[in-house]
């Protein structure tokens, strides 16, 4: 029978143990992982039970294919025409490949950098009013109004909706001052890191007289804005933006005016506005950042005025303002999950194992095709020349040298040369057994 060595995992180390096959169909080409050794189990050679396939692996690991494993050889798409095909496809894959780490790497430098979208945020001012009642009824004493600040998205896509102070640093709600005083005319909210979103603000207070009130909104920018000096902003054109937008708008400035120096590439000589703006004829661009901070400031607030009425025949009580915000575009969600999924390509390996697996099947079967048709050409002298291949191998996995067929006559220990092979060989066994009787007894014998 056919037999086949493979590597076992054991605990104390590799170890090589022999499994029957009983077919000799299991012969595969020579690979990387693959070697074919055929030798004589019995003393007359037969076909089907001389050939074996001794296959060693190195563990348990799978291989790491590569692109070239999924080639067809040439004699294949010889002898199958219709394999061009599958070649034709192999290439288009090389193509889309190609192309998909190329978009991969795009995205990944395109997520780096905020990707923002402009919407309407609609805001919400309204106002109830609860005069009082007579002494002995369940109800307020003192009347009062109640002012309700809410907000959404126009067309907000999506299910989770966005909390309404998600999008203010602070709220200021600055009350008439001669009715309420000095110490209690200001409602703050300012943002802190344990702050919990909400949907709106309230604020009730007691009158029963209408109120004039001033709304001072911050935006909480992400990344963070400024407002430029109105000098430098006429300047570069541009108003209230982050902090890299204005360096960016800063050196586009200088180099279109070709303020940096033509020698010393470090220092920028600034014309006759730039000296007006940082006060001095020349400077380095690492000063740059430390004479701009001083000309940034925080953005002007949305300032919106809201008189309260307390009129009960009053039916415009709720005033709507829309106003411009920035959020995350929702591409950038889409962007981060097609980098984080692993699905698509968890199923891409698997179809590519299974492309692996069928191209080493194909050339198993083109091997022994190969096999059978030279075999059904001529026969004799394919055994003639399988049979020396044998003896061949034999020798190399016996280590054997020499003839044994002319060895195993009678002849061949009658040459000249033998007593001096025989002395020659009686000497090393004797040298060697002095060598071994010297170490034991730790003497040197003469």
């Amino acid at each position: 029978t056919t037999q086949v060595y493979s590597k076992q995992d054991c605990p104390k180390g590799p170890y090589y143990s022999i499994k029957p096959i009983n077919t000799w169909s299991q012969v595969v080409p020579l690979t990387l992982e693959h070697f074919s050794v055929r030798f004589p189990l019995c003393n007359h050679f037969k076909l089907l039970n001389c050939l074996c396939t001794v296959q060693i692996t190195q563990g348990k690991q799978p291989k790491r294919r590569k692109m070239a494993d999924k080639v067809l050889p040439q004699r294949i798409r010889d002898l199958v025409p219709e394999s061009q095909a599958y070649m034709d496809l192999l290439a288009f894959e090389r193509k889309l490949d190609q192309t998909i780490a190329r978009k991969r790497m795009e995205i990944q430098e395109a997520i780096k950098k905020p990707i923002m979208q402009k919407r309407k945020l609609r805001i919400y001012i309204s106002n109830t009013y609860t005069p009082s009642k007579p002494e002995g009824e369940e109800a307020e004493k003192v009347s009062s109004w109640e002012l309700r600040v809410e907000g959404k998205l126009l067309e907000e896509p999506g299910k989770q909706k966005r909390k309404f102070s998600s999008f203010f640093k602070s709220l200021v709600i600055e009350l008439d001052k001669e009715l309420y005083g000095p110490d209690n005319h200001l409602v703050e909210w300012h943002r802190m890191p344990t702050t919990q979103e909400t949907d709106g603000f309230q604020v009730k207070r007691p009158g029963d007289v209408n109120v004039k009130c001033t709304l001072l909104l911050m935006l909480d920018h992400q990344p963070p804005q400024y407002k430029l000096d109105p000098r430098l902003a006429r300047l570069l054109g541009v108003h209230t933006q982050t902090r890299a937008s204005i360096m960016q708008a800063l050196w586009l400035y200088i180099k279109n005016n070709k303020l940096q120096d033509s020698h010393e590439k470090e220092y920028i000589n600034c014309n006759r506005y730039f000296r007006q703006i940082f006060g001095c004829p020349r400077m380095r661009f690492s000063e740059i950042p430390m004479k701009l901070a001083g000309l940034l400031q925080h953005p002007d607030p949305i300032i919106i005025n809201h008189i309260i009425s307390v009129d009960p025949t009053d039916q415009k009580k709720t005033a709507c303002y829309d106003i411009d915000v920035e959020v995350d575009d929702p591409l950038k969600g889409q962007m981060n999950s097609f980098l984080s999924s692993t699905t698509n390509q968890q199923e891409i390996a698997a179809l590519e194992m299974k492309i692996h697996e069928t191209i080493e099947y194909i050339n198993q079967l083109k091997t022994e095709r190969d096999f059978m048709l030279s075999f059904s050409n001529n026969p004799q002298e394919f055994i003639q020349d399988w049979l020396k291949s044998q003896s061949r191998d034999l020798k190399l996995m016996t280590d054997v040298t020499g003839n044994p067929e002319e060895e195993r006559r009678t002849e061949f220990y009658q040459a000249p040369w033998v007593p001096e092979a025989v002395g020659r060989y009686i000497y090393s066994k004797v040298q060697q057994r002095r060598q071994e009787l010297e170490q034991v007894l730790g003497i040197r014998l003469t």
